[in-house]
């Protein structure tokens, strides 16, 4: 079960690139307009909106640098502060602490803290990422999930590598305290792996190619169902006293991803540079493992989390009887983007 192992989506991705390009183009020029009048709605001033980026949202960096979202609030005397968030539970813990009003997670990360209490609302998918796998060193003798027994696992609890984890244990018939998972941010894990202090990483992009790329890690297991989509999510007390900052937002959000698409080679070179990897990893995590297709949050998402949620119950980390299927409803609205994206 080596590197080459389940890639569904991915061909079908790449095959339609260039039609996507050709789309982004004609988007990006129709999308002036509406990024415009979705400022229009008069609302309680704000006088700073707090969003975060991630090296795992390659829009948000590409928003960060060409400042679309300061240019669009700028006229309401609204300035943009710009929080990084290292991992899916770091952004969630700011939104919970109010640290910042918008923040990029995992899906099934959202869904997990949304069902602990963290008052949140999913408004739109920046990406269908394969971003997570179960890496080894490239020495390591482990072919497959079946011979982590005894081994330690480097993850970041709270996070869509963990519940992959997880996932793939279950899958595979191994139980969670078969094995030893060191709590670990995902830069420490990738170190950790290559280090030799764990024996198999459950990894993130970019750090996962920088480590396939550069240290030669191994992946022993794939599965981009098992990796859930790209949220981006807002406060609900932000959400329902500045609704059209959140339409903005994701209005600039939008623009990013059809620029991504149009000049592949650019969103590259930005994503290089931005979280300091080099260029080749760069075109690995885009090309290959990101899918920027389907912003707009609705059904399919309802559905991925509805398959994958199970497991936050059989492993105990949400309260029993938690109707889960209720907290997905109340975490996905799809009325923010259906309002910007009219297609």
């Amino acid at each position: 079960m080596a590197d080459a192992t389940t890639k569904t989506g991915k061909k079908s991705f790449l095959k339609s690139r260039a039609g996507l390009a050709i789309i982004a183009v004609v988007a990006l020029a129709l999308l002036g307009g509406a990024y415009k009048s979705v400022q229009a709605a008069p609302e309680p001033a704000l006088k700073e909106v707090r969003v975060d980026f991630a090296y795992y949202s390659p829009s948000s960096l590409v928003l960060k640098r060409f400042g679309w979202l300061e240019e669009a609030l700028k006229p309401a005397g609204t300035e943009v502060k710009w929080v990084q968030s290292a991992g899916s539970n770091r952004a969630l813990e700011y939104l919970n602490g109010g640290s910042v009003d918008f923040g990029s997670t995992a899906g099934l990360a959202a869904l997990l803290s949304k069902a602990n209490g963290n008052p949140i609302k999913a408004v739109y998918v920046y990406s269908r990422p394969e971003w997570t796998a179960l890496a080894v060193s490239k020495d390591s003798k482990i072919k497959s999930v079946e011979e982590l027994r005894g081994k330690k696992i480097a993850a970041t609890k709270g996070t869509d590598p963990y519940l992959f984890l997880l996932r793939s244990l279950h899958k595979f018939g191994v139980k969670k305290s078969e094995v030893e998972i060191v709590h670990l941010q995902h830069a420490d894990g990738r170190a950790a792996l290559e280090k030799g202090d764990v024996d198999a990483w459950a990894g993130l992009d970019p750090h996962l190619a920088s480590s396939q790329l550069q240290a030669g890690s191994k992946l022993i297991y794939r599965n981009v169902n098992f990796n859930t989509y790209g949220f981006l999510n807002v406060n609900e007390t932000f959400a329902k006293q500045h609704p059209s900052v959140v339409k903005t937002v994701i209005a600039a959000y939008e623009k990013a991803r059809l620029w991504i698409i149009a000049h592949p080679e650019e969103a590259a070179k930005i994503q290089s540079e931005e979280a300091k990897i080099d260029l080749a990893v760069a075109k690995l995590q885009l090309g290959e493992r990101t899918d920027l297709s389907n912003p707009k949050i609705g059904k399919e998402h309802v559905d991925a989390l509805t398959v994958a949620a199970p497991i936050l119950l059989e492993e105990e980390l949400v309260k029993p009887g938690t109707d889960l299927n209720k907290v997905i409803a109340d975490l996905i609205d799809p009325s923010f983007v259906q309002a910007v994206i009219k297609k």
